[in-house]
């Protein structure tokens, strides 16, 4: 059975799953990244992993993959195969692609950034299928975006598009590991609302979830530093609208696991600033930790030219799902969401 190798790699953990050409999952997995043995171990896992899931393809499905796709966190030239720097992976210029693919006796790899990656597949087979234009947002560890443009994501002429993390929304504020001052990460990801909520109430141990929690319950605290947040959020947010005039604005990441309590403030905080900008629809993203993994699997398959067989006729109900005899706009079949989701992935910049 024809099928691609999917991979996504995490700061701690890797993705992976076997997707048919018909758009079936045929196998996941999960491996530790192993980052504290160093980028070269954690280059020679991935290595290894992929051999694994070539071998168990070959071993259950009659043939091995006829492409992979792999996303990875940090700066990534996708156009030269390149994993440029990643901070929490400590590698740099590794040419994974090529590695990837002589590990894979010489099978086509395409090589993507993680939340451009993830952004490919909401735009796509996620909640923004079917929108010609749309801006996606991670709030996770830090917060980064993906513009997409006709079914295909924009990585800028440096690979650096969609860093809307790092837009100074309170010059002379908080400082930036990047070198700024006030950037929005700073102020409004998970780890950032986590932090300010551990020293507003005093637990150590507290996170956004738990911020989350206090402000459904009215604790005057932590609503001061919803507020903050969600107003930061919103000053980023129509900078880039007023850049890119999206049709739909996708929010996911670990703090859009707020729901509501996150986007009924941010609805409104947009509108009361907007002026001339057309404002797009706000909504979380459908594919969870999934989307990561299921845009490499994408990403593989365009490079094969996978093509529409039953899987196209199926209806799977659910967030960004097909319905039956629907091809998924921009590729020439659907790809499912059926790789279960755990618990909502971080977003590193």
């Amino acid at each position: 059975m024809r099928h691609v190798i999917a991979l996504d790699v995490g700061g701690t953990g890797m993705k992976a799953a076997l997707i048919g050409v018909d758009g079936a999952v045929l196998h996941r997995a999960r491996r530790a990244t192993g980052r504290e043995r160093g980028a070269d171990a954690v280059v020679e896992t991935i290595l290894a992993f992929a051999a694994e899931l070539r071998a168990h393809g070959e071993e259950h499905f009659g043939q091995p993959a006829s492409a992979a796709g792999v996303a990875v966190p940090g700066i990534v030239d996708a156009e030269q195969g390149i994993a440029a720097y990643a901070a929490n992976l400590g590698w740099r210029d590794v040419p994974l692609r090529d590695l990837l693919s002589s590990r894979l006796d010489g099978v086509p790899v395409a090589l993507g950034h993680d939340v451009r990656t993830g952004g490919f597949a909401e735009g796509r087979i996620g909640a923004g299928k079917g929108a010609d234009r749309f801006l996606f947002v991670a709030l996770g560890t830090g917060i980064a975006g993906a513009i997409g443009i006709d079914g295909s994501v924009e990585a800028g002429a440096h690979g650096f598009a969609g860093e809307i993390g790092h837009i100074v929304v309170r010059p002379g504020g908080i400082p930036c590991p990047c070198g700024q001052r006030g950037c929005l990460e700073r102020l409004s990801s998970a780890s950032a609302v986590g932090q300010a909520w551990a020293e507003a109430g005093g637990d150590p141990d507290a996170d956004a979830a738990d911020c989350a929690k206090a402000v459904e319950s009215g604790d005057p605290r932590a609503m001061t530093v919803w507020r903050n947040a969600v107003d930061a959020l919103a000053d980023g947010l129509v900078t880039a609208l007023t850049l890119l005039d999206p049709r739909i604005l996708i929010i996911g990441g670990g703090l859009a696991e707020a729901g509501e309590t996150l986007f009924t403030p941010l609805r409104a905080a947009v509108e009361q600033r907007v002026t001339f900008q057309k404002i797009p629809a706000i909504v979380p993203a459908a594919l969870g930790d999934s989307a990561g993994c299921l845009g490499a699997g994408l990403l593989a398959r365009d490079l094969i030219g996978a093509g529409v067989t039953d899987a196209a006729e199926r209806d799977t109900t659910g967030p960004g799902t097909t319905s039956p005899g629907t091809t998924v706009p921009g590729t020439t079949g659907p790809i499912p969401t059926d790789i279960a989701p755990t618990t909502p992935s971080e977003v590193t910049t």
